[in-house]
């Protein structure tokens, strides 16, 4: 089939929230014959990890939501230029930002308008209200990484007939079941202790808290277990007075940023948890952990209620209560054959649902329809 030529715009500079699901459509369109010119904040992680994968980013934009207007007015100028310049067919946006610099730049002189479509990474980047209608009137489609996020969708004005559901990808080559996990055991002194491992950023409404509450009860049936905590942010300095408070000092561990060795990381878990859906509804860091053959204890919050299956390949948490918390991780430690067991069906289902081919599937699909 005719290959496209797609820009992607993500008005992102960390690694975190859109970044790496943008890198891996890119990589898979790319793979599948297209070309893909990526867009975004340049200077910091997200460019870097993006060069590192070998691609890239588009030269003299800014993107920044909150750039004097002058550099807005060069980014549509420059964003029409490449319009025209690289024949491109299908504008891809990823936050709001990025959608209204699309649909500024999509007319070329010359060219009929190009369609823009966005995805949505999390429940609160849909917008509702007069603004974002007219918005969305002017998407010509929609993709949601939640089915809490296609409703949401709908309720804001994209009908159905735009609005496309698609599963969140995992890098299953990057994690395996062959990942040796001796080293970071190792270095935190584990030995043989049953380990939970979060992966999160260290921020405000991430889950930290329950997660710790659940995990002082679970101390009460397993003494001899321990927690990574696995990340950095602003909350770390709140997070280690709280830990001092519950009296969890030698058996929660700070592991800091660990992104060479998180395959590593994740194979000397015995068990993931997640309390919070993050800046990205599809929930990353579990699908990671599943494709790690990890399973995955997490709360029924953003799309882990479309991707844990309770009872196969991990337990999800119906409320906010730590003794909840507590019990899913008991179930697991406290049996690790069942949990070896759940962990291989995890991957199972991370490599048939969760590949980033089966995503670009849907993507591709409707840009072919609409180019």
């Amino acid at each position: 089939m005719t290959p496209l030529t797609v820009l992607q715009l993500a008005a992102n500079r960390w690694w975190t929230g859109s970044a790496d699901p943008v890198l891996q459509l890119t990589r898979a369109l790319e793979r599948r014959g297209h070309r893909v010119l990526l867009g975004l904040i340049p200077g910091d992680r997200f460019e870097l990890k993006a060069r590192e994968a070998g691609i890239a980013p588009v030269a003299g934009l800014s993107l920044r939501a909150r750039a004097a207007p002058g550099d807005l007015v060069r980014d549509v100028l420059r964003l029409r230029r490449l319009v025209r310049d690289e024949g491109v067919e299908v504008i891809h946006a990823h936050h709001s930002h990025d959608h209204w610099l699309a649909l500024l730049a999509r007319s070329a002189r010359g060219r009929p308008r190009v369609p823009v479509v966005r995805t949505f990474h999390n429940l609160r980047s849909v917008r509702r209200g007069r603004l974002a209608r007219g918005l969305y009137r002017r998407t010509a489609a929609a993709f949601a990484v939640s089915r809490q996020i296609e409703a949401r969708c709908h309720d804001a004005g994209l009908d159905a007939e735009r609005t496309f559901w698609i599963p969140g990808a995992a890098d299953l080559s990057r994690f395996t079941r062959e990942a040796d996990p001796v080293p970071v055991r190792e270095e935190f002194k584990l030995g043989g202790a049953p380990v939970v491992v979060s992966v999160s950023r260290l921020a405000a409404n991430r889950g930290h808290e329950l997660l710790l509450a659940g995990f002082r009860r679970l101390l009460e049936r397993l003494p001899q277990a321990r927690l990574l905590l696995v990340g950095k942010g602003e909350s770390r300095l709140r997070l280690e007075q709280l830990i001092a408070q519950l009296g969890l000092t030698d058996e929660v561990i700070f592991t800091g940023y660990r992104d060479r060795d998180l395959p590593a990381v994740l194979a000397a878990a015995d068990c993931f948890a997640l309390m919070a859906a993050g800046s990205d509804d599809s929930c990353r860091a579990a699908l990671e952990a599943m494709a790690a053959a990890r399973p995955v204890v997490a709360r029924r919050v953003g799309a882990l209620p479309e991707t844990v299956v309770h009872g196969e390949t991990g337990l999800l948490v119906d409320d906010d209560r730590p003794e909840s918390v507590a019990s899913a991780l008991a179930a697991l430690l406290g049996d690790r054959e069942r949990a070896r067991a759940m962990g291989q069906a995890a991957r199972r289902r991370a490599e048939t649902e969760f590949s980033p081919e089966r995503s670009v599937e849907i993507v591709e699909g409707v840009y072919r329809a609409l180019a």
